[in-house]
């Protein structure tokens, strides 16, 4: 995969992001949150780095080219040092579950408000011929 091809696939997940940051990385985010990130620039060692499963990292990491992602490896961050470094079907796999991982660490309630659900409690229904005020829990008194 190029570049080009990592970028319009990482932008097909929903609430992707990207920017340029620290000169010439392709940043990849959802909620903030990074789950790829590309170096523009061909001279720098690493090509593409994103997170994976512990048991992933380790995997990866014995195979040639792949090494632990530098300043973010305790975080189970590998990186590329080329683009085809791994084939393209399975570096696809290996984004999709960067992109998962970083999902499912965002709070559940900002999850649902970026799905367009609101929190829980906003779908929260009264009970058939009462108000919703009447249906709330009392609220013990502050103390100062």
């Amino acid at each position: 995969m190029d570049i080009e091809a990592i970028r319009r696939y990482c932008l097909q997940f929903p609430h992707t992001t990207e920017n340029v940051q620290w000169g010439a990385d392709l940043c990849f985010k959802v909620d903030g949150k990074l789950f790829v990130v590309t170096v523009l620039d061909p001279g720098p060692p690493v090509r593409l780095s994103f997170k994976c499963t512990p048991e992933i990292f380790t995997e990866l990491c014995e195979r040639p080219g792949v090494r632990p992602a530098p300043y973010l490896a305790r975080a189970q961050w590998v990186a590329l040092e080329q683009l085809n470094t791994l084939p393209d079907s399975e570096l696809r796999d290996l984004i999709a579950e960067s992109y998962r991982l970083v999902w499912e660490r965002l709070p559940k309630k900002r999850r649902e408000e970026l799905q367009g659900a609101g929190p829980k409690s906003a779908r929260r229904k009264a009970a058939p011929g009462k108000s919703a005020a009447k249906t709330k829990r009392a609220q013990p008194a502050r103390r100062k």
